[in-house]
């Protein structure tokens, strides 16, 4: 599949369409999601999957941060009491085994991540425990990517071998910025040699990718400095790089009640960083996967998208073929064909859930024939850049009824007004993103999105 080679930004479109809107990690999105939907559900889908054999993609939240970074929106726990991690553990191990029972031992776990919060918040000891218990419960592709995310604040070179050693073969850290000012606003102190030495570990340990993350945005950042930024990640030489807008709602996520709100860059500023970074980024040979990603051109993500085989999922980007999604510990989400299920977000619910029930599940969305239908066109869209209408019939094995053009009219109605603006070029059996169009993407996959006129109050973060 022969893809557009570059992303063009039109500041006057990025204004016009810019809103909040989902990130479509899934469709229907988390916004969906309901305490009606129950555990036999969740049995019933997992054994859908045994019986058609798919393979598996887990995830592990490990919530525990010494202090908070004031831009984050995941759900951690701060504490610097190590001791809160041992009883966790052991629900979280709890919590593995009792979905492992419900899952055959001939489906194979191809891609494994641990996140948070700061997985590296565990001792060795801790690490080696729940690595174990996860080998124990389930069967792992030989060549299955298993990655983790660290804090460089609280990592040496010893543990970098560590988890390499133990069998970790991928790797990721959050840089956000290299300006000590910035660093200072959002709470997250880190210096220049720290982040080289990081990378240097990394590199000598030979993992097999590292990934780091940057955010634009965040307080006293400048078109300036934020080049500076983007120009010393280039020279750190990561094999995936993810630049995230800051998406700044107070009123959602109390921590960010502690960032100086006047320092904020202003919204046209914003997108100079954003046009400035791409330029950096692609004219140091770094690709634009899609969303906010960019990987080198020989990177796996790179090559799976001109394949035509790149997906999505709550974990973001992925080279691997579909498959359920298995998610463990607090707040985390499942992703199977037709159900999606979120566990409890707060400590003392989620262990009294595991002590009296069979899943830890708080809530879930189950998804109807549309539903899936919709996904397919949207995940084709956000991961390809394109679609064929037959193809998609095909290898979804989809049936529309009367057919595509009659199934989603109105769908195409709108999409001649993206059209009008330069974001996709329409023939008769193909939606083509354009160059423009690739960082819209969410507008025009939210073309697809019938529940987003029901959640127009929603807080989404912004498109752009």
């Amino acid at each position: 599949m022969e893809l557009l080679s570059t992303v063009r930004c039109d500041l006057g479109l990025l204004n016009k369409y810019d809103q909040p809107l989902p990130r479509y990690t899934s469709y229907p999105p988390a916004t969906e999601f309901s305490s009606e939907l129950t555990p036999e559900r969740f049995q019933q889908a997992l054994a859908k999957g045994n019986d058609q054999q798919i393979p598996l993609s887990l995830y592990c939240h490990i919530p525990f941060c010494e202090t908070p970074c004031f831009f984050c929106g995941c759900n951690t726990v701060i504490t610097q009491r190590k001791q809160v991690a041992d009883p966790y553990l052991q629900y979280l191990i709890r919590n593995i085994r009792q979905v492992a029972e419900q899952v055959g031992s001939d489906r194979n776990v191809h891609q494994l991540h641990w996140g948070g919060g700061t997985p590296n918040y565990l001792s060795w000891p801790q690490i080696e425990l729940l690595w174990n218990a996860l080998q124990d419960a389930f069967s792992f592709d030989p060549a299955a990517e298993i990655s983790i995310e660290v804090n460089p604040c609280y990592i040496d070179r010893n543990t970098v071998f560590f988890l390499r050693e133990l069998g970790f073969n991928r790797i990721s850290f959050g840089i956000q910025d290299f300006d000590p000012q910035v660093q200072i606003a959002v709470n997250r102190i880190q210096s220049e040699e720290l982040l080289f030495n990081v990378i240097s570990w990394i590199q000598e340990a030979d993992f097999d990718s590292v990934n780091v993350d940057l955010i634009y945005g965040l307080p006293h950042q400048t078109v300036t400095t934020f080049a500076n930024t983007v120009q010393k990640t280039i020279q750190l030489n990561p094999d995936r790089i993810a630049v995230f807008n800051f998406a700044y709602m107070p009123q959602l996520i109390p921590v960010q009640r502690q960032l100086p709100a006047h320092a904020l860059p202003h919204k046209a500023e914003k997108l100079e960083m954003l046009q400035q970074t791409i330029d950096q980024l692609e004219g140091n040979g770094y690709r634009f996967i899609g969303m906010d990603h960019f990987a080198k051109p020989k990177d796996e993500l790179a090559l799976a998208q001109t394949a035509g085989q790149l997906h999505r999922n709550f974990q973001g980007y992925t080279t691997k073929p579909e498959s359920d999604l298995l998610g463990f510990g607090l707040s985390a989400i499942s992703m199977l064909q037709d159900v999606y299920t979120q566990n409890h977000k707060r400590l003392k619910d989620y262990y009294h859930a595991l002590d009296t029930t069979p899943f830890p599940i708080a809530k879930g969305v189950g998804l109807s024939e549309d539903d899936q239908v919709r996904r397919a066109v949207i995940m084709e869209l956000m991961c390809q850049f394109q679609l064929s209408q037959v193809a998609l019939e095909e290898k979804y094995q989809l049936k529309f009824d009367p057919d595509f053009e009659q199934y989603f009219a109105s769908e195409k109605t709108a999409l001649q007004a993206l059209a009008a603006d330069g974001l996709v070029e329409l023939s008769p059996n193909q939606i083509q993103v354009t160059p423009t169009g690739r960082l819209l993407i969410r507008n025009i996959a939210a073309v697809f999105d019938i529940y987003l006129q029901s959640h127009a109050d929603q807080r989404f973060s912004q498109s752009i």
